[in-house]
């Protein structure tokens, strides 16, 4: 939840779609706190607005049946009807799920069967012969819803090609309603973390994390560049890939087994600035489609940039109810393929693709009709190679591992690493990328601390 300054204030950098808020009040809740007298969520009725080239616009809304009827403006009575049949679909899967998978701490594949076994129809509902792509192609007779859901599975570093069909719960986790934190996500961030102080909890910042020291197979103490510092446990919330290539000491090289952290997942060119926007009305989440919904993904699956690709423009001034005047605060999500550590890019090879992608977000949007005063420059983005040093070891995924195939969900690791004393949270441990899935993964570690802890 990183922000970068501009002329119009701080912007988020970082994740800025906020769901399942039921999650964060039970974080504050199991301290006794109410969230909203903590920090301030505002929900939103529009959930996103939908550009295609041809001059479609599309709204999803909070309420189904709104979005239905936009559906039936846009495309007509059989796309309306086939959405609401979606819809119902993705609810079943979400409500069906979420207990055995995303709030175990440990999912197994046999409460998963038993789950299925118990409602037979459920596997109708998962199409598990199909990836993504493919069971919206046969669930939507117009390309372009099928284009519109297949991007979901860009929301957890997934190609729809390859990502399995159950991954289309996710338009019921938005659909239960998008919300927007006041003063940027950034304070969700510092809310968590000063009500931690309030418990006792000391947060050093800046502290450069060398290794974490074992001892008999056990961890035993963290060691930073100011000192050793002796530990029960530790809870780490890089990319699980850090411990596996060694990059916090040999001590945690077995911490997780190299299937649970490859294939590496997307990364991001991302551009953050303030700026005067003109030719179309936004909202707060906008997605601009490219023009071929069929083929957009193919280069990336190739670990290539895509020539003609869809592109998430957040408007971050756009949450309230009027549009703002003057420059306003933006943030530009441009898909792409994590680094290729085997042949890596020289400096000035970065800089120049950073360029070109600026280039192409900037010719993408105009083809849509939207441009800013004055033009963002290639200065305030980040790329691939960028993510890789703020995340170690990352390769600049911002997912973690892929979510390739049907069993993806069992691979990654879960809260107990294979190091005793060690503990995985954040987005490239169970259940995933997104800010409440991480939220999720530290209520699992942090259960199974209480649980180990006594054995100790």
């Amino acid at each position: 939840m990183r922000q970068v300054p501009s002329a119009a204030g701080p912007v988020d950098a970082g994740p800025t779609v906020l769901t399942m808020k039921p999650v964060f009040e039970k974080l504050f809740a199991d301290v006794g706190l109410k969230l909203e007298d903590v920090v301030s969520f505002h929900s939103q009725p529009l959930l996103a607005r939908h550009f295609w080239r041809d001059g479609t616009v599309l709204d999803l809304m909070q309420d189904a049946n709104a979005s239905r009827k936009n559906i039936h403006a846009a495309f007509g009575p059989k796309s309306a009807a086939e959405f609401a049949a979606f819809h119902t679909r993705a609810a079943k899967l979400f409500e069906a799920f979420d207990g055995p998978m995303m709030q175990s701490a440990a999912p197994s594949l046999l409460n998963l069967t038993r789950v299925v076994a118990a409602r037979p129809r459920l596997l109708r509902a998962m199409d598990p012969l199909r990836n993504l792509e493919a069971s919206l192609n046969r669930q939507f007779s117009n390309p372009r819803l099928a284009q519109l859901f297949a991007r979901y599975a860009t929301y957890v570093g997934g190609l729809p090609q390859t990502s399995p069909a159950l991954l289309a719960l996710i338009w019921h986790a938005e659909n239960r309603g998008v919300w927007h934190v006041e003063g940027g996500m950034h304070a969700l961030a510092k809310c968590i973390a000063n009500t931690a102080t309030r418990f006792g909890a000391e947060i050093h910042y800046n502290a450069h994390v060398t290794r974490i020291e074992t001892q008999d197979g056990k961890a035993c103490a963290v060691q930073t560049d100011t000192g050793r510092l002796p530990v029960d446990a530790v809870v780490f919330n890089g990319d699980p890939r850090a411990l596996e290539t060694g990059a916090l000491g040999p001590g945690c090289t077995t911490a997780v087994d190299p299937s649970a952290s490859t294939p590496r997942s997307l990364s991001a060119y991302v551009m953050s600035f303030a700026a005067e926007p003109a030719g179309v009305d936004l909202a707060a989440h906008n997605v601009f489609f490219a023009q071929d919904p069929h083929g957009e993904y193919a280069p990336l699956g190739k670990g290539d940039l895509q020539p003609d690709p869809t592109l998430y423009v957040c408007a971050q001034d756009r949450f309230g109810p009027a549009p703002p005047t003057g420059a306003e605060r933006f943030e530009i999500i441009l898909n792409s393929p994590p680094l290729d550590t085997a042949h890596p890019q020289d400096p000035d090879q970065t800089e120049k693709v950073k360029q070109q992608c600026q280039t192409l977000i900037l010719k993408q949007l105009r083809a849509h009709g939207l441009t800013f005063s004055p033009t963002p420059q290639p200065e305030g983005m980040a790329g691939p190679q960028d993510f890789h040093r703020l995340f170690p070891a990352s390769t600049g995924s911002l997912y973690g591992r892929a979510p390739q195939g049907m069993m993806a969900a069992f691979k990654r690791p879960t809260a107990r690493a294979q190091v005793p004393g060690v503990y995985l949270t954040g987005g490239g441990a169970h259940p995933g990328a997104g800010v409440p899935m991480a939220v999720l993964s530290a209520q699992h570690a942090a259960a199974t601390i209480l649980k180990d802890l006594p054995l100790m």
